[in-house]
């Protein structure tokens, strides 16, 4: 641990200690557990609990029923990376260089010096851990990592006592688990090799070698092939390490019960970021063919089954009402995300992003807008709320509830907005800034919405997106036009000026 992180740690603990007058204090044990569930490209009209009609969602709808639903719930950008980045750390992407959507052998986006949303569970005295898809980098420098030794830094740096990860996501390499920070399985005999430049002579690819492919892609994803899936970027060796895709969600949601299990004695927080239903869509054998939407459904009926697991998994322990579990996902949705899975063809009537514009990628609603739920029963009154709130408050929020000191100069953009999470009332945000995939932004205050002007196309025709992006002001009512069909900024000079100002102050102020 660097000496700047161990400052700012003794600095946060201190006030944990000085919690006399807390029940928290008191009785340490009383202090909720904490599981947030991170699921990937899922959108809001992705679940039944947010009006699906032609897909079903049970365990899900059950997890809403007993909660709060939160209905202007947003991701902090429209892809995965940033999006991560704000949540751990409470500042907006955006304003850090080399945040942008991480190559498989990126290094560390977020440096060990940097505290997190891990580090304020870690200084109130939980076990914290991380199952899943990560994207966040490993190692010190992109394309330096030492791939069948200790490969540092990791998750351990930023406040995660335990984690088992995909080392980037499902269709970048290297396919394979990564336990607190080694390869899982890995024979040294057959080491891991990883490059994003230039493939490995002998290996086959996608793009060379299509017969060699049981899915094809639609668009990009023609590098090294594994299991019969060309991803993007290159890979050898490692055959014992490789992960099977269709036994990616058992294999994370076993690896989250087990955390759960073993950390029953204490509290503890669970980020348990799934691969479901990102690309490539691969879901388990139990799921195929079940939805009628072809594997991206599929996948999200495996989501769903994950989230039964993890419920039934604190009930069983007699967790569950002292257990604040969370859910939302790291962007909106994608259909056609390079891989020919016939998600688009079998999509039917469905809408992924419900009524709003757009999907990942976006600027849009659809990019960020995403399933926001929160279950504390016997503490959390059930519930909707449409207030306007973002994942990068949940470091403050959790600070504030378990009466942590955030140290200074840090989580710049996370504001405090416990009552309104746990639906005691309160407004959210008054104004929230939000990115796309070419770091154009905008910002919105609940009820209108300004799209500053910005460069890149305003359509992506291979993912049928819907960027956002136009050389001049967008402004958008909220409260009468949801599906942002009318640009207003014209009949409406003094809201647009006053949206474009506030949106300057943020980004020159680096801080809300």
């Amino acid at each position: 641990m660097s000496s700047i992180k161990h400052f700012l740690t003794l600095m946060a603990t201190m006030p944990v200690g000085l919690l006399s007058q807390s029940s928290f204090a008191q009785n340490p044990n009383a202090r909720p557990n904490v599981v947030f569930i991170y699921a990937d490209d899922i959108g809001f009209g992705d679940l039944s609990c947010n009006g699906a009609k032609t897909i079903k969602t049970p365990n899900v709808e059950m997890l809403a029923s007993q909660g709060v639903r939160f209905t202007n719930m947003h991701s902090a950008a429209a892809t995965c990376t940033p999006s991560r980045y704000a949540l751990l750390t409470g500042e907006y992407a955006w304003r850090k260089q080399g945040t942008g959507i991480a190559a498989g052998n990126a290094g560390s986006i977020i440096r060990p010096e940097r505290y997190t949303l891990a580090d304020v569970f870690k200084n109130a005295g939980y076990r914290t851990g991380v199952v899943g898809k990560w994207h966040l980098g490993l190692g010190d420098k992109t394309g330096t990592q030492d791939w069948n030794g200790h490969i540092t830094p990791g998750p351990s740096d930023i406040g995660f006592d335990y984690s088992f990860i995909l080392a980037a996501t499902g269709d970048r390499v290297p396919c394979v688990y990564v336990e607190d920070e080694h390869i899982v399985n890995l024979d040294p005999k057959d080491p891991v090799f990883v490059d994003y430049e230039k493939n490995f002579e002998g290996e086959p690819t996608g793009k060379l070698n299509p017969e060699l492919l049981k899915m094809h892609p639609s668009h990009g994803h023609d590098n090294s092939i594994v299991n019969g899936i060309s991803r993007i970027g290159f890979m050898k060796g490692g055959k014992s390490a490789l992960w099977k895709d269709e036994e990616i969600a058992e294999r994370i949601t076993d690896k989250a019960l087990a955390f759960i299990e073993s950390s029953k004695d204490k509290p503890f927080f669970l980020y348990f970021a799934t691969q479901d239903a990102h690309v490539p869509r691969v879901p388990g054998p139990r799921f195929v063919g079940k939805s009628g939407m072809g594997p991206r459904g599929d996948a999200i009926l495996e989501f769903d089954w994950s989230v039964g697991e993890v419920l039934q998994k604190l009930k069983k322990l007699g967790l569950e009402k002292n257990t604040i579990v969370i859910l939302s996902s790291d962007n909106g949705p994608v259909v056609d995300d390079g891989y020919k899975d016939q998600a688009l063809e079998l999509l039917g009537n469905h809408k992924p992003a419900g009524e709003f514009r757009g999907g990942k990628y976006s600027s849009f609603e659809g990019g960020t807008r995403i399933p926001g739920l929160l279950s504390w029963p016997g503490t959390v009154k059930p519930g909707v709320s449409d207030a306007l709130l973002c994942q990068v408050d949940m470091l403050a929020t959790f600070a504030e509830l378990l009466k942590v000191k955030i140290p200074a100069a840090v989580a710049p953009d996370s504001q405090n907005h416990l009552d309104t999470w746990l639906n005691k009332g309160g407004k959210g945000r008054d104004y929230l800034v939000l990115q796309n995939v070419q770091n154009n932004l905008s910002i919105e205050n609940g009820k209108w919405k300004y799209i500053a002007p910005g460069p890149g196309p305003a359509y992506a025709k291979e993912t049928n997106t819907e960027y956002g992006n136009l050389n001049k002001d967008q402004l958008y009512n909220l409260s009468t036009d949801r599906g942002e069909k009318i640009n207003v900024a014209e009949q409406n000079p003094t809201i647009t000026a006053e949206l474009r100002e506030r949106l300057e102050k943020i980004k020159a102020n680096n801080k809300q």
